[in-house]
């Protein structure tokens, strides 16, 4: 707990096995009051080992995507009164000893959204991020502060601290199900007028931490210049998309499964 607010950690994972104990370890349970995994269908024995663990486990039965993955994260997160929300990979590509810096930023009230940037500092290739993610990443973070009018150094990090108020105020079941879920929830967090704060995370890439390939980065990458284009879109009253929309579907706490459940999907 940081001031007075309850922190929930979610960790949305896919074959996770051989780091989540890693992961896990470096969590900071003086201010973490709870931690949820979800396992979105693993092949491997990542449930048990959460288990385990003593961390709070949800099973998909099969497989629904990361987006699908988060969206059941967040469900439960609501649902058992967290305020501070930080979402964190299991797979040790982004170290956990950040979680106390985001959330207590969060948790002041500073911003609504604490993004761990990998860009911000000189250790981005030499952590091991393929060159030519880098350039993609870089890329795509001009086009889309230009067209969201940010000034933010990625839009691509999976590490994200929120506000209960952010979580609950999104149109999140309208989002994605699959990788391009991340950046429609950023857009929707400019879109809605949330603040979005950045803290400098060391880039950490070898072969457990998990990565989409090359064509699935080039879907994700023509995707998030979509989501962008929407937003223009919106802000000049041409098209409002459902992802940007008012009346866009919330995360219904009733879907929320509870531990060992399966997870459903709106």
């Amino acid at each position: 707990m940081i001031n007075g607010r309850r922190v929930v950690v979610v960790m949305p994972a896919y074959n996770a096995r051989r780091t989540l104990e890693q992961t896990y370890a470096e969590v900071p349970f003086d201010v973490v009051d709870e931690v949820l995994l979800t396992d979105d269908g693993s092949r491997d024995d990542t449930a048990s080992l959460s288990r385990a663990l003593g961390i709070t486990t949800i099973v998909h039965e099969k497989n629904l995507g990361y987006g699908a993955n988060q969206k059941t994260c967040y469900r439960y997160a609501l649902t058992h009164d967290a305020e501070v929300v930080v979402m964190l990979h299991p797979d040790y590509q982004y170290t956990p000893r950040l979680i106390t810096a985001m959330a207590s930023i969060v948790a002041y009230g500073v911003y609504d959204v604490v993004l761990g940037s990998r860009i911000i500092g000189n250790d981005t290739l030499a952590g091991g991020m393929p060159p030519y993610k880098f350039v993609a990443n870089r890329a795509l973070t001009l086009v889309q502060n230009i067209m969201l009018g940010q000034k933010l150094s990625e839009y691509h990090t999976g590490y994200r601290a929120f506000s209960r108020q952010v979580l609950e105020k999104l149109p999140l079941e309208e989002n994605s199900n699959d990788f391009l879920f991340d950046n429609q929830m950023l857009t929707q967090v400019v879109y809605f007028g949330f603040r979005i704060g950045e803290v400098s995370c060391p880039t950490k890439y070898f072969e457990e931490a998990s990565s989409i390939g090359f064509f699935r980065s080039v879907r994700y990458g023509v995707g998030c210049l979509g989501s962008s284009a929407l937003f223009v879109s919106a802000r000049w009253k041409l098209y409002t998309p459902r992802f940007l929309s008012p009346e866009g579907r919330r995360l219904s706490p009733r879907a929320a499964p509870g531990p060992e459940g399966v997870g459903g999907v709106g």
